[in-house]
C-alpha cells in the first residue's frame, strides 16, 4: 500500500478535504472549510498545514479568519443548519484560552443537535517543556487539560496522543458528524507537538470518502399503533420541531395535514415546517406561542410530536396540554426524544419517511368540521392581533412588534431572519410570518447571547441567493460583535438590525413579572449611594458609531413618529446594497407583543419583604397548579 510522509496536521486537513456527505441526490463537502486563530498551540501544526495547502493546492481546503473562537463556532453552526446538517466547518484553536473560547459554541451545537468539528490544540504529549504557557495545572491529575471541559459538551471526544491514532479519531469524528441521532459538537484534541510530528499516511485514508445520512424507517408496528391513536382522536394536534427541517419533510407534512385536517403548532426549531398562511398552521406553540396554537394544545387528546425535543418552552413547562386523557405520539429519529412525555406511542424513525407511511395508514381519516372551524377562527383572531401589533403607532420610540413588522414587510420571501437571545426570539416566534422552509433561523435551544451576528454571517455564507437579516438587541450585540470585521474583510453581505433599548429587555420583563423590578437589567451609570444601576442616567454609548469603526455601512433611524417608515426603507436600502450594513433603531422595551396565553416556569422567591415579589409569588402558585405530570391525571405536587 502506497503511503505519503506528512505531519499529523497535514494528514488531518487533507483527510477532511476529501469527506463528502450524501443525502439522497445531494452530495456536498462535509467540511466546507476551516476556521482558525493560530497561536503557539497550532501555528506549527494546523496553521502550517493550511498555509502549505494554500500554496500547493489552494482549492483543497478553504481557510477563513475569525476574530473570536466562539464566533467562528457559531458561524459554523449556522452554516450547518442552513445546509440541513449536511455540511459544517472545522474550527482550529490554540492551547488554553483559544480552546476554551470554543466551549460555549460546543454547547450550542450539541444542544441544537447540529454538527460542528472542533480541533483545539492541547499541551505537549511528551511533556518535555511542561508546564507550557497557558497550561492549566491540576496537582491531582497530570493528564487533564482545559480541553477536558469539552467532554460533557461534545457528542464525541478524543485526544490524539500518538500520530497513528489519527485514523480512528478522524473516522469516528466523521461518523458522528453525519449521524442524525448522534450529531452535535465533535471535539478532537491534538497536542501541539503531535500536530507537527511525521506520519506515513496510507493513500486510502486521503481518498474521497462518502458518508450517507441515515433516514431509518420506523417499525411498522409502531406506525400502525400511531395510526390507530390518530384515527381515534377527536382533537389531534401536531407539534412540528426541527426534525421536519433537517429531514426535509415539508412536503410530507403538508400532504399529511391537508389530507387529515390536523392543525400544526411549531417549536422554535420547527418554524418553516409550513408557510405562515397554510390553513393548518396555528403558528408557534408553548411559552412563546400563539393563542390559536395554545388553545388547540389545551384541549388536544392526541399530540403528535414530529422531530421535537419538547423543551420547556415548547411544552409551556408542562402546562400546554391540559386534557386529562391526552396521549403523545412522538416521531423522532432519536429514541431519546421519541420516548419523552411518557409517550403512549414512541415512533423511532426519520420524520419524512414516517409521515409518508402514516399518510397512507390514516387514509380516509379527517378531523370533524367543528374542530376545523374552531382552530380556523382562533387563528384568524390571532392574525388580526398580529396585524394590529405591526401597525406603526406614531410614537417617538416604537415597540418591538412594530419593528418586526417593518422588517418583515421589507424582506423577500426567501430571506432569512436570524436571532438567538433576549426578548426578540419570543416575539419572532409568535409574530414572524415565515414564507420559506429556511427563512427562520433562531437559535433557541441554548439561546446564546452573541450568536446572532456570527450566525448571520454563517447563513450568508451558506446561501448567497438569500439576504441574511440579523435582529439583535443591544445586550446581545455587546456580547459578541467582532465577527462583523470578518464579514467586511471577505465582502460578505448581510444585514444587522440593532434594536437599542438600553438594557436587557427580555430578562428585564421577566424580572418585572417575578417581582424583582427589573433589577440589574438597565444600562445606567452606577449609583454609589444605592449600590445599583437603577437610577443613574443612561450610558452615552453609540453602538452605531461602534459598527462604523468596524467597517460596517451604517444607517441610523432617528427617533420620531416616522421611525417605522424610516426603518422599512432602511432595510430595503440595505438589501439593495452590496455591502454589510447595520441599521440602528431605538425602541421602547415596555411595549409588549400580543399575549399568546403561554407560560414559562421560573420560580419566584417563596418569602420576600417586597410586595412586588409577594404578588408575583401568588400568581406563580396559581400557574404552577396547572402543571401536569408525565403520566396519570392531576397537577404536579410541589413540596
Amino acid at each position: 500500500m502506497s503511503t505519503r510522509r506528512m505531519t499529523v496536521a497535514q494528514a488531518i486537513i487533507e483527510f477532511l478535504a476529501h469527506q463528502y456527505t450524501v443525502d439522497g441526490d445531494v452530495r456536498v463537502r462535509t467540511i466546507a472549510g476551516t476556521f482558525g486563530i493560530f497561536g503557539h498551540g497550532n501555528v506549527a501544526g494546523i496553521g502550517q498545514a493550511l498555509k502549505q495547502f494554500s500554496v500547493d493546492s489552494p482549492e483543497l481546503m478553504p481557510y477563513y479568519q475569525a476574530r473570536n473562537e466562539q464566533g467562528m463556532v457559531h458561524e459554523s453552526i449556522a452554516y450547518s443548519r442552513m445546509t440541513r446538517r449536511r455540511s459544517t466547518f472545522a474550527n482550529a484553536a490554540s492551547v488554553g484560552p483559544g480552546a476554551t473560547n470554543m466551549l460555549t459554541g460546543a454547547a450550542v451545537a450539541t444542544t441544537n443537535r447540529l454538527p460542528v468539528l472542533l480541533l483545539p490544540s492541547d499541551t505537549f504529549a511528551n511533556r518535555a517543556p511542561d508546564p507550557v504557557l497557558q497550561q492549566l495545572e491540576l496537582p491531582h491529575d497530570a493528564s487533564m487539560s482545559v480541553n477536558d471541559a469539552f467532554k460533557p459538551l461534545s457528542r464525541f471526544f478524543d485526544r490524539i496522543h500518538r500520530p497513528e491514532q489519527v485514523y480512528s479519531a478522524m473516522l469516528s469524528a466523521m461518523r458522528v458528524l453525519t449521524d442524525p441521532v448522534e450529531t452535535g459538537a465533535v471535539t478532537v484534541c491534538i497536542p501541539e507537538d503531535v500536530q507537527a510530528e511525521i506520519i506515513d499516511v496510507p493513500e486510502e485514508f486521503l481518498a474521497d470518502r462518502e458518508w450517507h445520512i441515515r433516514r431509518p424507517r420506523a417499525e411498522r408496528s409502531a406506525l400502525e399503533a400511531a395510526a390507530r391513536a390518530i384515527r381515534g382522536a377527536k382533537r389531534p394536534l401536531i407539534v412540528a420541531g426541527g426534525g421536519i427541517i433537517y429531514s426535509d419533510a415539508h412536503e410530507a407534512l403538508q400532504a399529511f395535514v391537508e389530507s387529515t385536517g390536523i392543525p400544526v403548532g411549531t417549536s422554535q426549531a420547527g418554524v418553516g415546517s409550513l408557510n405562515w398562511d397554510h390553513p393548518q398552521l396555528l403558528g408557534a406553540i408553548g411559552a412563546t406561542g400563539t393563542s390559536a396554537a395554545n388553545r388547540a394544545a389545551h384541549d388536544a387528546d392526541v399530540v403528535i410530536g414530529i422531530g421535537t425535543r419538547y423543551s420547556d418552552f415548547t411544552a409551556a413547562s408542562r402546562t400546554a396540554f391540559q386534557n386529562d386523557n391526552v396521549k403523545f405520539v412522538n416521531i423522532n429519529v432519536a429514541s431519546f426524544d421519541a420516548f419523552k412525555h411518557g409517550s403512549a406511542v414512541p415512533v423511532v424513525g426519520d420524520a419524512r419517511a414516517a409521515l409518508e407511511e402514516l399518510t397512507e395508514l390514516v387514509a380516509g381519516y379527517a378531523v370533524v368540521d367543528d374542530y376545523r372551524s374552531d382552530y380556523t377562527a382562533n387563528m384568524a383572531a390571532w392574525n388580526a392581533a398580529v396585524d394590529q401589533s405591526f401597525e406603526p403607532s406614531g410614537l417617538e420610540l416604537p415597540g418591538q412588534s412594530e419593528i418586526i413588522g417593518a422588517v418583515q414587510r421589507a424582506m423577500d420571501p426567501r430571506d432569512v431572519v436570524v436571532c438567538a437571545a433576549g426578548s426578540l426570539p419570543g416575539d419572532l416566534h409568535k409574530l414572524w410570518r415565515v414564507r420559506d422552509s429556511l427563512g427562520y433561523h433562531v437559535e433557541y435551544a441554548f439561546s446564546c447571547m452573541g450568536y446572532e451576528i456570527a450566525g448571520g454571517i454563517g447563513v450568508a455564507r451558506a446561501d448567497t441567493t438569500r439576504d441574511s437579516v440579523v435582529m439583535v438587541g443591544d445586550g446581545s450585540y455587546l456580547m459578541l460583535n467582532s465577527e462583523m470585521v470578518s464579514a467586511v474583510a471577505e465582502g460578505i453581505k448581510f444585514i444587522v438590525v440593532l434594536i437599542q433599548n438600553h438594557g436587557y429587555a427580555s430578562i428585564g420583563h421577566l424580572s418585572e413579572d417575578l417581582g424583582s423590578q427589573r433589577y440589574g437589567t438597565l444600562y445606567r451609570f452606577h449609583d454609589k449611594d444605592g449600590n445599583n444601576f437603577e437610577k443613574g442616567d443612561r450610558l452615552p454609548v453609540d453602538l452605531a458609531t461602534n459598527a462604523e469603526s468596524l467597517g460596517m455601512n451604517v444607517i441610523r433611524v432617528e427617533p420620531g413618529a416616522d421611525s417605522i417608515a424610516q426603518l422599512e426603507q432602511a432595510v430595503r436600502d440595505a438589501k439593495a446594497s452590496s455591502h454589510a450594513t447595520l441599521i440602528h433603531i431605538n425602541s421602547d422595551p415596555l411595549i409588549y407583543a400580543p399575549d399568546g396565553e403561554g407560560w414559562w416556569d421560573v420560580p419566584v422567591a417563596a418569602v420576600s419583604t417586597l410586595e412586588s415579589t409577594q404578588q408575583a409569588r401568588r400568581e406563580y402558585e396559581q400557574s404552577v397548579s396547572r402543571q401536569r405530570p408525565l403520566l396519570g391525571r392531576g397537577a404536579v405536587e410541589r413540596g
